[in-house]
């Protein structure tokens, strides 16, 4: 190869990172913007989250007098777990140009002759599921679960009227 080339192939390289940190940025901005809503028990409860599956709305619609205090925990973690995993699609859906992108690029083992290819080695693994469960239900505690006093009730999951 000569050194011409060599130099137009970074070059090349060079720019194709750039535009890709170019959409990086862009689509960095869009899903910083992202929201999604979920409603529950009959759309009497409506939660909407942001980007990061933090709620940043909850409204109670009419009827919501029927529910009682559980029932109403209830319905307001089934639809801001709802709104969470919605907004996480969209933003994985946002974000899926860039590895498409990445894939086109050429390896570092592709331009210098005898270099290993680290892509592997370097691949970031995919995090776990993130569990939705309740604290201390027997699924956060691996199966394990805490003896409790005789004043103290095992939690039973989801919601609980302790904060009421």
């Amino acid at each position: 190869m000569s050194n011409e080339q060599a130099k137009d192939d970074l070059a090349t390289i060079l720019d194709g990172f750039a535009e890709q940190m170019r959409t990086i940025t862009r689509l960095q901005r869009e899903r910083a913007a992202l929201t999604a809503s979920a409603t529950a028990r009959g759309k009497r409860v409506t939660v909407t989250v942001n980007a990061d599956g933090t709620v940043i709305e909850t409204r109670f619609g009419s009827g919501i007098e029927d529910l009682d205090y559980s029932e109403i925990a209830k319905a307001v973690t089934e639809a801001a777990q709802q709104a969470a995993a919605e907004v996480a699609r969209m933003g994985r859906d946002l974000m899926a140009p860039v590895s498409q992108n990445r894939n086109r690029l050429p390896k570092l083992a592709d331009l210098v002759p005898g270099m290993p290819d680290l892509s592997k080695e370097l691949a970031i693994p995919e995090p776990p599921v993130v569990s939705t469960a309740p604290p201390k239900s027997p699924e956060r505690l691996g199966g394990y679960r805490e003896s409790t006093t005789d004043t103290e009730q095992p939690r039973r999951g989801g919601a609980t009227d302790s904060g009421w």
